[in-house]
């Protein structure tokens, strides 16, 4: 088995002890407390993820839950990210637009989300933008900082060499901003499944965040266990594909740079 193998199997050996470890706190924590309402076992809430596995409740729910935070938190990347290499590059536009981040990205997407109804109604419209409006302020200001975080030394080094504006900015701005922007959008991506949850909570009709009021209401607290659970497993599963495709990006504007030499 080579090395790669070797860190592999230690890897999942570490993860397996480590979940085995808080199963074994969880369930002697849950007989502590004798009474299932207050804290259910591992097997109960297990035997409640069966169950509504096989009925389809919780795929329906993690579905709409997740395209929700997937929607909104692109469309706000997809607005942040231009914006803050933007504001890092072009000093006007960053002395206009920053006092108006400043100022909104204090403001939490959960305090509107009174305003987010009474402007888009009940629908998947007033989600869809708490998660936007989360996610742009973080990544813009993120960006922004990546950009003027990049050496002077760097960008002189380029246009010694010849290289023009628009090639500065894909050989030397991009490579350099990419891990702050990822940091960024790891940030808003845990903002997204909070501020998605709280707002389901409010108004929604599906979702894992519907599910934890719903079975507040009926006492069922093991359904509320087996969503969050599900939150924590598909957030950690997000950021894992997230790291994958900024891996993947970083490579590719690596070879992008050696190419053009």
């Amino acid at each position: 088995m080579g090395l790669f193998g070797r860190r592999s199997m230690t890897a999942l050996g570490s993860l397996l002890i480590s979940f085995a470890v808080l199963v074994l706190i969880w369930q002697l924590a849950a007989s502590a407390a004798h009474l299932d309402l207050l804290l259910p076992s591992p097997f109960t809430v297990a035997r409640a993820a069966v169950a509504m596995v096989a009925s389809g409740e919780l795929q329906s729910d993690i579905a709409a839950s997740m395209a929700r935070i997937v929607t909104g938190y692109f469309i706000g990347a997809a607005i942040a990210i231009p914006t803050g290499l933007l504001m890092g590059t072009v000093p006007f536009i960053r002395r206009f637009v920053d006092p108006y981040i400043e100022f909104f990205r204090y403001i939490p997407a959960l305090s509107l989300i009174t305003m987010a109804l009474i402007w888009f109604g009940i629908g998947e419209s007033s989600k869809v933008f708490l998660i936007v409006y989360g996610t742009t302020f973080i990544v813009v200001v993120a960006t922004s900082a990546g950009v003027a975080a990049i050496p002077k030394n760097r960008l002189r080094a380029a246009a010694s060499l010849g290289a023009n504006r628009p090639q500065m900015f894909v050989l030397v701005v991009l490579p350099s901003v990419i891990p702050q922007i990822y940091t960024g959008m790891r940030i808003a991506l845990g903002n997204a499944f909070t501020t998605i949850v709280a707002a389901e909570l409010v108004s929604a009709q599906s979702g894992l965040g519907y599910v934890i009021f719903n079975a507040r209401l009926y006492l069922q607290t093991d359904k509320i266990f087996v969503a969050i659970i599900a939150l924590g497993l598909l957030g950690l599963a997000s950021d894992r594909l997230l790291r994958t495709v900024f891996r993947w990006l970083g490579w590719r504007f690596v070879q992008g740079a050696a190419a053009s030499e």
